[in-house]
């Protein structure tokens, strides 16, 4: 994912001084970041739908039908929540440093 690689690299860049990256840049990243985790929820919401789905509609289907279906699902809700858990790490990370950031920058 591109967008956790920028966020990597914010988080490598000093906080302050030379370097350091604008307050406007870590607010645009962090916007684009939320923005990919509402997609990255909204894929898991699809995802839980179709098992549901396939779980209701299991009856009217091979068995082995279903159960293939059905570990399809299952990996790719595993691998939407691992992505998502490593963004929301990343963010929250983020987050603390426009947070620090903002604190260091004294009022105008």
């Amino acid at each position: 994912m591109p967008l956790r690689d920028e966020i990597a690299d914010l988080l490598r860049m000093p906080e302050d001084g030379a370097g350091a990256p604008s307050i406007a840049a870590i607010e645009s990243t962090l916007t684009d970041g939320y923005a990919e985790a509402l997609v990255l929820e909204a894929e898991r919401s699809r995802i839980e739908r179709r098992l549901g789905q396939v779980a209701r509609d299991a009856s009217e289907v091979s068995a082995h039908s279903v159960a293939a279906e059905l570990s399809e699902l299952s990996e790719r809700l595993d691998a939407a929540d691992g992505e998502l858990a490593r963004l929301r790490s990343l963010l929250q990370r983020l987050q603390g440093v426009r947070r620090r950031r903002r604190a260091a920058t004294p009022a105008r």
